[in-house]
């Protein structure tokens, strides 16, 4: 009887151990499953963001496709050519900018050296239009402090047009790719009549294609006019103040012509 005791108890302690190892075991486990959960989140996250931007991509072109062929190649063509106009002044009007300050010291340190002949020659190896014009009125120099002055004032209408150059083109496209979108948009408008005319029911799905149209043709006008008007704004920007360094600086080489002829 004892010896059936105490199997029954030696019995009971082995299920109890037993347990407490499964137990053991199904905690460990646990940790690593979301360890394993939480280094697959992010792979999962990437995909699914890789396929949100494929996807995006896709709406893009089947937005384009859906506002019309057409006019929406007209709306991209004036996007392209007013990006055209717009880099190339704005790479223009970079290459024009300079320092005037320094380009004023080197004439003035080149007409005390070695008179006009050098000053002449600083200019001509300067870039921009600041030192065009100091040239031209340093050419004149012999013919008198008025003609310099007229001179100057002459030839800075010329550059002034030459860094004016290409806005009216860039204006043109900002003007004209929204009206673009909306004859798209009056078009689409039209199609949802003659939908309706020929149906003789008001429908949803019969003018909803029509207003897609005329949706997307404006937005996409309107979104090419944005992008051209910032570059637009910031050439005028610039060119403004090209302008006013221009007239800062001729006024001061007048100033030096001047002290020049009277130590002469």
């Amino acid at each position: 009887m004892k010896k059936l005791f105490a199997l029954m108890a030696l019995s009971g302690m082995l299920f109890f151990m037993a347990s407490n190892a499964v137990v053991a075991q199904e905690e460990a486990a646990a940790p690593a499953q979301e360890q394993v959960d939480l280094t697959a989140d992010p792979v999962e996250e990437a995909a699914a963001a890789a396929e949100a931007g494929q996807s995006l991509h896709s709406q893009l072109k089947q937005k384009f496709i859906e506002g019309g062929p057409m006019f929406m190649s007209f709306v991209l063509i004036a996007l392209i050519l007013g990006l055209a106009f717009a880099i190339e002044r704005v790479l223009y009007l970079n290459l024009a900018t300079s320092n005037t300050k320094k380009l004023l010291a080197n004439v003035e340190q080149a007409l005390e050296s070695g008179g006009v002949e050098a000053a002449k020659d600083v200019c001509r190896k300067t870039r921009g239009p600041v030192a065009s014009i100091f040239y031209q009125g340093l050419d004149r120099f012999d013919h008198g402090i008025e003609v310099v002055e007229k001179s100057i004032i002459s030839y800075g209408g010329v550059q002034a047009g030459l860094l004016e150059k290409g806005l009216s083109w860039i204006a043109l496209f900002i003007a004209l790719a929204p009206m673009l979108g909306f004859l798209g948009t009056v078009i689409g408008m039209i199609g949802a009549f003659d939908a309706i005319e020929v149906a003789g029911d008001i429908s949803p799905s019969l003018v909803a294609g029509g207003i897609k149209v005329a949706l997307i043709t404006t937005v996409g006008g309107l979104m090419v006019a944005i992008i051209l008007q910032f570059f637009y704004n910031y050439c005028v920007a610039k060119i403004d103040s090209i302008i006013n360094n221009m007239e800062d600086a001729s006024i001061s080489l007048l100033d030096l012509l001047v002290k020049h002829q009277l130590k002469k």
